[in-house]
């Protein structure tokens, strides 16, 4: 078990840690705003692109975006956000208990940032733009941080219905985002931002670690 992402003052033992339960309320505030003003709410808050084509509506990216993008979803399909929060509760409550709150918070965010960061450049180097949504940079980052802290863990995959230990559920899921990322399919998900959480995460765990040797 990775010692580095423990926190000296551990979240209470409850069945929706703190953090989790303002993030779901949250995330369901904002989806239900877009419900009521989904052409304000994503002009503002979704992120947009550094590069888009001269046809393109939206106005250009503004620094918190890089927050906001994490607190809305695909307002055509609700399971986007069931998903994304589904496996935010499932797999964040552990962390948040070991992390505690504060840090748990930290790393979420960051993880949320780091996908919105890697989302940009990705779209700078390939010349297009899109606005792009959804928690799943911050829950990617919380799946790394689960194979890292409980890596012999079994949890059973939906697709198939199979046992898996969480280290190899983590390292099958960053191959399988990546090579969808370098594939070229238009496949409407931002696999590079996944990526990106799970980068930020991973990058983030290093340091605690390097503080906590010092």
């Amino acid at each position: 078990m990775n010692q580095h992402i423990y926190s000296r003052k551990p979240a209470s033992n409850s069945a929706i840690p703190d953090v989790i339960f303002i993030l779901l309320i949250a995330n369901g505030l904002v989806y239900a705003l877009q419900q009521f003003a989904p052409e304000i709410m994503g002009r503002l808050f979704a992120l947009q692109p550094l590069v888009s084509p001269p046809s393109y509506q939206f106005p250009p990216f503004m620094p918190w975006q890089l927050v906001t993008y994490g607190f809305m979803h695909d307002t055509r399909s609700l399971m986007h956000i069931l998903f994304n929060m589904l496996m935010l509760w499932m797999f964040g409550r552990d962390l948040e208990r070991m992390m505690g709150v504060r840090r748990f918070l930290i790393y979420y965010m960051v993880c949320v940032v780091g996908a919105g960061i890697v989302q940009l450049l990705v779209g700078v180097m390939q010349g297009w733009g899109v606005p792009t949504v959804g928690a799943s940079g911050g829950v990617f980052g919380i799946l790394l941080a689960y194979g890292m802290a409980f890596p012999n863990r079994r949890i059973m995959l939906m697709f198939p219905p199979i046992p898996m230990k969480a280290k190899y559920f983590v390292i099958m899921l960053g191959l399988f985002e990546l090579s969808i990322g370098f594939s070229g399919v238009n496949n409407g998900v931002a696999n590079f931002a996944h990526l990106g959480g799970m980068l930020f995460g991973f990058l983030l765990i290093r340091y605690w670690g390097r503080r906590r040797r010092q």
